[in-house]
This record gives C-alpha cells, structure tokens and sequence, in this order.
C-alpha cells in the first residue's frame, strides 16, 4: 500500500477528524476564557488585593539601561531580563478556570450518558418447532 493511500485512511478515519474539531473548538474556547480571565476575573481579583494588576507585576533581573521607564512592556523592549510572576499569575487563573469549565462539561455529559436508559432488547421470535413443540404439549395436556 504507498504512503499516499495510508496517510488517506489514517485523516479520514473518525478519531482524526474528532480530535480536528477538538482542537479547533478547544483554541476559539481558549480565547473566551482568556477573555473571561483578563477582563471579568482579573479585575476583581485586582480590587480584592488592593487594585493590583497581575499582568504588570514583574520582578528586574538584571540593569536597568538609564531613561527605561519601570513598566513590563519599556523593560521587555529595552531587553531587560524580568521574571513576570504576575503574567504567569494570570495565565494559572486561565488555565485553573478552563480545567474546571472541562471538568463540569464532561461531568454533565457522563450524567446525561447514564440517564439515557438501555434500549429494551428486541423480543426474539421463537422457532417454529418450538412453537409447535409446546401446542403438543398443551394439547396432550387437556
């Protein structure tokens, strides 16, 4: 068999186009929760801990080049090496929040996968002798 008719029947198969749709469902689902994260969530969180900005919380590993401005983007540009703790802060949240969204969607569709009740088998007809065994039977009875 070439290459070519392999590589056909491995991307037609069903698990490659479902993990397909999963990837491309999971990116665009990726950028509401970050969405979600960074102006519903993030926010809030700011105003508990005193109106931080998790995003600009960074801690300067190295000299800072004299008339660079203190924020994260000037240092970054500038080549400053920094450790963004509070970028990482915040990506934590995004992931935390996506894994439990998951974690319930999967939850309710096992729910709903046991609540679905088992198709009653089908009535199996019986054979004809039997059928025929059991009017002796009755007949012989009477």
């Amino acid at each position: 068999m070439s290459i070519a008719k392999e590589f056909k029947e491995f991307a037609i198969k069903g698990n490659v186009v479902d993990l397909a749709v999963g990837v491309i469902i999971g990116g665009a689902f990726g950028k509401i929760v970050d969405s979600v994260v960074s102006d519903l969530i993030m926010p809030v969180v700011g105003l508990v801990f005193g109106r931080l900005d998790f995003s600009n919380l960074f801690v300067v590993l190295g000299t800072v080049p004299p008339g660079v401005p203190q924020t994260l983007d000037a240092l970054k540009k500038a080549g400053v090496p920094v450790l963004a703790y509070g970028n990482f802060i915040t990506v934590a949240v995004n992931f935390l929040i996506l894994a439990f969204i998951i974690f319930m969607m999967v939850k309710q569709i096992n729910r709903l996968k046991r609540q679905a009740p088992a198709p009653a088998p089908a009535p199996v007809a019986t054979p004809e002798d039997i059928v025929l065994l059991r009017e002796i039977r009755d007949s012989l009875k009477r």
